[in-house]
């Protein structure tokens, strides 16, 4: 076997793990007009034209999510886990890659599927959201990095034992942002491609198949 390049890679989730884009999967339950005022928004900030702390908030205040909402997302991300992710995941940590999940979703919907994929709580770092007892939505994490653009490698500088070479992956322009700590960038284009991201980033990955070939040859 090959040697592997990285020993920790920092792994998106919304449009890299899984296919979905969890905030706007929930703001569809709200119908149309709903879900069109939010998918533009996660667009234009995924694609660096806005800032990520200018629409978060607004985003979450349009949707709502209930306690029920949330469950049902938790089981939409196991559903539309991108081909193959489980599969390098689980021949990567047998190999001695340390993966981290870093994304500006909700982690009490993403906490489910780590999970299932062995990557433990202390590796998933994501947007917690508050609820009142009657399971509706009370607000979110104001403080937390990944509300806000520069997010992501504040919160990377701050994880302690990293092992290098890192590499993150993802399709976003907070997940260019990574450019700043990790030893590499590659954009995953599974999903969606988009172009700014792809400019930021020394090379592309259209699948989790790709992904584990380049993890263990030159690219």
């Amino acid at each position: 076997m090959s040697a592997l390049r990285f020993a920790t890679v920092i792994l998106d989730v919304d449009s890299t793990l899984c296919t979905i884009e969890g905030v706007d999967w929930l703001a569809a339950r709200r119908g149309p007009e709903v879900e069109a005022e939010v998918q533009l928004a996660t667009d234009l900030a995924m694609q660096g034209a806005l800032a990520l702390e200018s629409v978060y908030g607004s985003r979450l205040v349009a949707i709502a999510p209930t306690r029920d909402d949330i469950a049902a997302l938790a089981i939409a991300y196991k559903q539309s886990l991108s081909p193959g992710a489980a599969e390098v995941i689980a021949a990567g940590r047998a190999a001695g890659i340390r993966w981290i999940l870093v994304s500006g979703g909700l982690r009490p919907a993403i906490l489910p599927l780590a999970t299932e994929l062995g990557i433990p709580a202390a590796d998933v770092h994501a947007v917690d959201i508050f609820l009142d007892e009657r399971g509706q939505y009370r607000g979110f994490d104001v403080q937390s990095p990944l509300a806000r653009k520069g997010g992501k490698p504040v919160v990377v500088r701050d994880l302690h034992n990293l092992e290098r070479p890192l590499l993150a992956v993802g399709d976003g322009a907070t997940d260019a942002e990574l450019v700043a700590v990790a030893d590499a960038f590659w954009c995953f284009t599974g999903v969606v491609a988009r172009p700014a991201v792809l400019a930021a980033a020394s090379h592309q990955v259209s699948d989790f198949a790709s992904l584990w070939h380049s993890l263990r040859s030159a690219t």
